[in-house]
């Protein structure tokens, strides 16, 4: 049959990072999908004798390796499939180059930060002077002109009295400790060994034909996201797929 395009991948996480089932796995589909590429590798061992050509050859250990591209990232990806963590419904985020005046004179040259949605400040990101773009420089207490101080428990900024009325640009974390709309993978420091675990299916449609792939288990061992200035994001995947427990592969169907 003729083939065209990239067609789906839907990955079924199988296994956590720290190889326990899961249960009720949420399906992940791997959307705005670029390419696949699903190689076949085997090693092969060659017998000869006097002569130029091999009188027999045969297979040895065997490898499948497969990579995709997608153009639309999912957490869940990252999360899910390569973390091996389940999200909890938090949010962390930060925000830049929020524009504040700092008081005019009589102070006090404070500023308190409001974060999005009710959230908690966690950590000063830096302060610019929003006319000049200098940076200004943080410090413990009692700052001069060009300085200025934080307290991260109440994300209170201080400013010089000499800086008064200055437009400011400021960046700050925060977290929201429940959101519903948000999910927050947590990347931890695992011990070597167990990786997560998921099944991938293939599934391309053309000229009223259909191919399904499915590989009944597969481990990340990569995946990029290479920022760009002036393009999309193109988020890179590399995995290896393997034998499940009854020693089954997986199969592909033509139709």
């Amino acid at each position: 049959m003729l083939n065209f395009g990239a067609g789906k991948l839907i990955a079924i996480p199988t296994t956590d990072a720290n190889g326990n089932a899961i249960l009720v796995p949420t399906p992940v589909a791997i959307a705005v999908l670029q390419d696949v590429s699903v190689d076949f590798d085997f090693e092969t061992k060659t017998l000869h004798g006097e002569r130029q050509f091999a009188i027999a050859v045969a297979r040895g250990k065997a490898k499948i390796g497969w990579k995709a591209k997608s153009g639309d990232f999912n957490g869940a990806t990252l999360g899910s499939l390569f973390l091996g963590s389940q999200p909890t419904a938090s949010h962390k985020g930060a925000v830049v180059d929020e524009a504040h005046t700092i008081p005019a004179s009589a102070g006090p040259y404070t500023i308190t930060i409001d974060p999005p949605s009710a959230g908690v400040f966690v950590a000063d990101l830096g302060v610019m002077n929003a006319l000049t773009g200098q940076l200004l420089t943080r410090v413990d207490s009692a700052p001069a002109t060009g300085q200025y101080s934080v307290v991260p428990a109440t994300g209170v900024y201080t400013f010089a009295a000499a800086d008064a009325s200055g437009p400011i640009l400021i960046s700050h974390e925060y977290l929201i400790a429940v959101s519903a709309t948000s999910q927050l993978y947590n990347i931890t420091n695992q011990l070597m060994g167990n990786a997560p675990s998921f099944a991938a299916i293939f599934y391309n449609q053309y000229a009223g034909k259909t191919l399904a792939m499915k590989l009944n288990c597969s481990v990340m061992g990569k995946l990029a996201l290479p920022f760009k200035n002036d393009d999309f994001t193109m988020s890179d995947m590399d995995a290896e797929s393997y034998a499940d427990a009854a020693g089954n592969i997986g199969y592909i169907c033509q139709y």
